[in-house]
């Protein structure tokens, strides 16, 4: 069987990342533009706030799910094109041109990504995340899991398993230092980058 081109791959990756399942939902049950809600994150967290967790576990798992159609197309015989497509449906759900380039955090697809390209990384994220929100820190947990993601697939999976890690972790980061606006400038703006890793209770997956 033939397989894609490179550039279709990470092409379909970004595009599949991009779809908005958390706002799709929230806009048919509810009329509600999520981007207008909270601190207008598309999230799954803002999804189970206006309409509890039926939608949320239906939208999370298409979230989740969206995130390994790139890996999968790129195949296990191109581990660098797997990997830059997990990053790619990343990037696609965090900047969404379907939704004026606005989006999601970026978890959801990086688990689903992580799934088919270095399974150990969905303990790792899924443990950060479980335990940050257990213990009502959630983003300082996600922080933790980031902290710890590349070395541990690079001993369970070795390089193609750091680069599966790294990838995803790239635009996942990159949102959450960009956030929904920019940091100030001067003195504050180390503050807020910091306040955006470690301190903001509206975790998007």
């Amino acid at each position: 069987m033939r397989k894609l081109p490179a550039w279709a791959v990470l092409g379909l990756a970004y595009l599949a990342g991009a779809v908005p399942f958390s706002n799709l939902a929230a806009r048919l049950l509810r009329g509600v533009d999520l981007r207008h809600v909270g601190t207008g994150t598309v999230s799954g967290t803002g999804l189970y706030r206006i309409a509890g967790f039926g939608p949320l576990a239906v939208a999370g798992s298409l979230d989740v799910a969206k995130g390994a159609v790139g890996p999968l197309l790129a195949g296990r015989d191109r581990p660098v094109l797997a990997a830059l497509a997990g990053g790619a449906a990343v990037a696609g759900h965090d900047w969404s041109p379907f939704l004026g380039f606005a989006g999601g955090r970026g978890i959801s697809p990086a688990l689903g990504a992580l799934a088919v390209n270095a399974p150990a990384g969905v303990a790792v994220l899924g443990l950060g995340l479980a335990g940050g929100r257990l213990a009502r820190r959630t983003s300082l947990g996600c922080f933790l899991a980031y902290l710890a993601l590349v070395p541990v697939l690079a001993r369970v999976h070795g390089r193609r398993g750091a680069l599966a890690g790294a990838a995803v972790l790239v635009p996942i980061i990159a949102k959450r230092l960009a956030g929904n606006a920019p940091p100030p400038a001067g003195t504050e703006r180390a503050r807020v980058l910091w306040n955006r890793l470690v301190h903001d209770q509206d975790e998007a997956p």
